[in-house]
């Protein structure tokens, strides 16, 4: 295995893990701790 196949796969698995870690981020934001949905609870609070 060459250096430039090693960094290939090291590139891989980073963007991966970049991508998943970015996702669960943004998909935990839209909750609060209760498990509601802080969008639908502004919308509650304005009507």
């Amino acid at each position: 295995m060459s250096f430039g196949d090693a960094f290939y796969i090291f590139a891989i698995v980073l963007f991966s893990y970049m991508t998943f870690v970015i996702i669960r981020g943004n998909f935990r934001r839209k909750f609060d701790d209760e498990g509601n949905r802080l969008d639908l609870k502004d919308k509650d609070k304005k009507e």
